[in-house]
């Protein structure tokens, strides 16, 4: 079946991001769309209001009778979705196409110039980044993103379809079904290690990916990485590589030097020296869809950001709120970087909300050193995603590894009142679970307070 063939495509787990932008495609291109997931949220909302058909029950009497047709309907899944599902198992039993989002990402970037982002950090930035300047410069592109964009709102574009921008997910492999003419991969740390249960069984999986590139087709690694490709860095011999930095109330200056071109104070406005690189490789990469650097360079200017990646909420003179969706030791790393950086001095109280049980139990002692760097720290209890609970893995487990002048472990229904207890000069929240879902109240929250002062 051929996404001409198809008529109708079922989502089970269509509120995901990435499930949602592919969603959004076929609704787009005049497909029946429909999806089952657990929970409303903003992205299940945002579909019913394009006219999509969600529940919320794992209930076949709330499919629409067109969905039950296995001749027409094509029905696709993501891995988070239990296999007890009674939804899904019916679909397997009964003879209908049913496909992984990422097998469905393949199919329709098949037949495009494809340009896909991987890397166990840094992903969502770099292919939004991307999506940005190539839409800036007039390249006729479909992005699937697996963030909101800011600059979009929305986590898909459609400006044409001779090229395509996909995120190249490591978790399940599912990069694998990908058939890229350009990408890049901007880092390799041991991560999903509940699927590949060691480092080097991951990086043996980007390996892999990168045999996946079309002939003649080209890999951008960042410096420093054990693979052969065309290096991007920061002041060092990658053959792309900013110099001479400087910052300017809240903005990098730099140079970028480049086999295409030498260019002197380009501007970008994502704090952090990871987004310095995540946009230096996106400007890398729009560069073999023919765009001339000096105009890649003025877009990479008004790149405004990626929804809960480094986020500013609030950003007054004497109180700044950011929202990162940071969950790994680097990640958590990189937004500690990019906080002392541009608010140096500053009393930073960082809110963390750990990602999975095995991830904690994987990475505890690097968690903890991470976090030890924010002088503040309140907790949250970890958010399980997908997975049962691990005995004796818990925040109070790596709470007492913490080294934090002042460190608690909290409920949510707690953060407003220990925000405003603490009186920070600069909030962080950090987390992938639902601690998102808590940033417009505690934003609301702290706006009336400033109000009231």
């Amino acid at each position: 079946m051929g996404v001409k063939d198809i008529h109708n495509v079922y989502f089970i787990g269509i509120g995901g991001i990435g499930m949602s932008a592919l969603a959004r495609y076929f609704k787009f291109i005049g497909k029946n769309v429909a999806g089952y997931d657990k929970t409303e949220t903003p992205l299940t909302i945002d579909l019913v209001d394009l006219g999509i058909q969600v529940h919320y029950d794992d209930d076949l009497q709330l499919v629409s009778k067109e969905y039950l047709d296995p001749n027409n309907t094509l029905v696709v899944y993501t891995p988070a979705v239990p296999k007890d599902h009674g939804e899904y198992n019916y679909f397997m039993a009964h003879g209908f196409q049913v496909k992984k989002r990422s097998e469905v990402l393949g199919l329709i970037t098949r037949d495009t110039f494809c340009f896909a982002v991987a890397g166990t950090h840094g992903k969502t930035t770099t292919s939004c980044i991307l999506a940005h300047l190539l839409k800036e410069t007039g390249t006729p592109i479909t992005a699937f993103l697996g963030g909101i964009s800011e600059d979009f709102n929305s986590n898909f574009l459609l400006e044409g379809s001779e090229y395509s921008v996909v995120e190249a997910d490591e978790f399940d492999r599912s990069f694998l079904q990908l058939s890229p003419n350009v990408a890049c991969i901007t880092s390799m740390d041991a991560d999903h290690l509940d699927i590949y249960g060691n480092s080097e069984e991951l990086q043996r999986s980007f390996r892999d990916f990168v045999k996946r590139i079309k002939p003649n087709g080209k890999l951008f690694v960042r410096n420093g990485l054990a693979l052969e490709g065309t290096t991007y860095g920061i002041e060092d011999d990658s053959d792309y590589c900013i110099r001479n930095i400087r910052i300017d109330q809240g903005t990098y200056i730099f140079d970028l030097d480049s086999p295409e071109a030498n260019l002197k104070s380009v501007r970008f406005n994502k704090p952090g020296r990871h987004n310095l690189l995540n946009g230096l490789v996106a400007y890398a990469m729009a560069i073999q869809a023919g765009s001339s650097p000096s105009s890649l360079a003025g877009a990479l200017a008004t790149f405004k950001g990626v929804q809960r990646r480094f986020s500013y909420q609030i950003k007054n003179p004497d109180f700044v709120f950011v929202d990162d969706y940071a969950h790994h030791p680097t990640e958590i790393d990189a937004a500690f970087q990019a906080v002392s950086e541009m608010h140096p001095g500053k009393n930073i109280l960082a809110i963390f909300q750990p990602h999975l049980f095995s991830r904690t139990r994987d990475f505890v002692d690097e968690f903890a050193r991470s976090l030890s760097n924010f002088p503040s720290l309140l907790l949250l209890d970890i958010y399980p995603a997908r997975e049962k609970p691990i005995e004796g893995v818990n925040s109070q487990w790596l709470l007492d590894k913490i080294t934090s002048p002042t460190k608690k472990l909290i409920e949510k229904s707690e953060l407003i009142s220990e925000i405003l207890a603490q009186k920070p000069d600069v909030l962080i929240t950090l987390g992938a679970g639902d601690i998102g879902l808590e940033v417009p109240k505690i934003k609301k929250e702290l706006n009336l307070v400033q109000k009231r002062h």
